[in-house]
This record gives C-alpha cells, structure tokens and sequence, in this order.
C-alpha cells in the first residue's frame, strides 16, 4: 500500500498512538455529554429542565465553572473519535465479522461525532445557540422532496433500528465485545442499563420521525428532547422518564470505563 495514498495515511493515523490516547479522551467526552444529558432528563421529570439533549448538556456545562476549558476538552475529544471512526471507515477493522457494515457504521459514528465536535467547539467559544426547530426544518424539506413521505418515514425506521439495536446490544451484554479484557460486575450493569435507556430514547425519536411522515406534518417529529417530553406525557411517563434520564447518566458512566478499556 502507497504511505501517500489515503489508505496508508488512515493506517498510520489508526496506528498512531497519540491517535489512539485522543480517542480515548472521546469516550470520556461522550461520558460528559450523556451524564448531563441523563441530569437533565431527571430534572425534567420535575419540569425544571428546559432543554434535554446534547444542546441543553453544552449549554449547562458552558454556565459551569471552568466550562469553557471542559468544553474544549470534550470538543477535542469528540474530533479525535471522529478521525478514528473515519480511519475505521477507510482501512476497516481486524475484527470485524463484515468488514462493509463495520465501514458503514464507522463512517455514520464518524459523522456523528463531527457533529457533536462542531457543536460542543461553538459552544466553548460562547456562540452555540439553541437547535430547536432544526429537526421539524429538516423533515419539513424533506418531506416537501418527491417522495419525501417515504425518505422521512425509513429514515424513522432507521432510528428506530438504531435503538432496537442498542436494547438488545445492552441486554446481551454485547458490549463487551468493545473492551479489552475483563471488566467488573458494575462496569457490566452500567453497560447493560445505559445501552437499553439509550435505545429506548432512540426508539421514540424515530417513532416521532415516522409519525412526521404518516401525517405529512413535520412538526410532529423532534430530537432526543422532543422524545424526552413525549415519554413524559404517556401514562406513568414521569417514572419511565427517571428511569430513562438515569439510564442515560449509567450510559455516561460506562463511557469512562470505555475510554480506559475500549478495543482501539
């Protein structure tokens, strides 16, 4: 392989140490997000929190002292993971049972992740601003596409997949394929619950997306605190809400476990 071509110069980043530490350094950035994300649902749950996602968590955490320095940190954090996503998605990963479904996935996570370290870096420089509205202007345009009912529609199906995924991936301790080695009993139940709370999360925002579609209204879908909400209004909604605002903080826990002992 050429060491000027793009796959040599991916290899060499995934091979890179200080690569690797950085990546790291994303999970425990990812732990932050999930732990103010979970807060803030729980403080939902006694309508205290006005906004409960990633946008909301930034913005708690940019009004903390020393924010700025930690939203740095989780900004940096957040770029190095998404490199080394992206590396995965061009040089693939050992392991992998399908080395193309492993590029697919690292190359969305990839993205994922540019996003989260945009957001989190406007934030640090005290200009990030509230993302309301941003998902039913999304599903509005598309909608408005030929078609667009279809697109939105698997594309809330899609979410709803993700989340089904994580529920059983957190039930059939499936990650743990990700670490190396052996990890505690608590390591294992924090993993087990936050991937399940996550999933569910998910499953409603792409429940939300797919009703946008069926009813050609894309007011009806909405992000992480859209859904949040949403739990909060069903029957019981106010439990289901605290158990899943302390799924997503277990969530945030197990991240630190993983950036000590993820398989890089």
């Amino acid at each position: 392989m050429p060491q000027n071509s793009p796959t040599g110069a991916a290899r060499r980043a995934q091979d890179s140490p200080a690569v690797r530490a950085l990546a790291r350094t994303g999970y425990a950035a990812s732990g932050v997000l999930h732990l103010l994300v979970g807060w803030l649902a729980v403080q939902l749950t006694f309508g205290r929190s006005e906004q409960a996602d990633q946008s909301g968590a930034f913005s708690a955490l940019a009004q903390m002292p020393g924010g700025a320095v930690i939203l740095w940190a989780v900004t940096v954090g957040f770029a190095a993971l998404a490199l080394w996503q992206l590396t995965t998605a061009v040089v693939g990963a050992p392991s992998a049972r399908s080395q193309g479904a492993e590029r697919v996935k690292s190359l969305a996570k990839a993205v994922l992740y540019g996003v989260l370290a945009v957001s989190a870096g406007r934030y640090a420089q005290g200009s990030g601003g509230s993302s309301g509205g941003t998902e039913e202007s999304l599903t509005a345009q598309a909608l408005a596409l030929p078609g667009g009912a279809l697109l939105v529609g698997a594309a809330g199906l899609a979410v709803v997949g993700v989340g089904a995924y994580h529920v059983v991936k957190g039930a059939r301790k499936r990650f743990l394929r990700d670490l190396s080695g052996g990890v505690g009993r608590a390591v294992t139940r924090l993993g087990q619950v936050g991937y399940v709370a996550k999933g569910v999360a998910l499953g409603v925002v792409g429940g939300l997306v797919v009703a946008a579609a069926v009813t050609a209204d894309p007011e009806r879908a909405g992000g992480l605190d859209e859904a949040l909400h949403t739990l909060r209004e069903q029957p019981f909604g106010v439990v289901l809400l605290l158990v899943v605002g302390l799924g997503l903080a277990a969530y945030g826990a197990y991240s630190f476990a993983r950036a000590r002992d993820a398989r890089l």
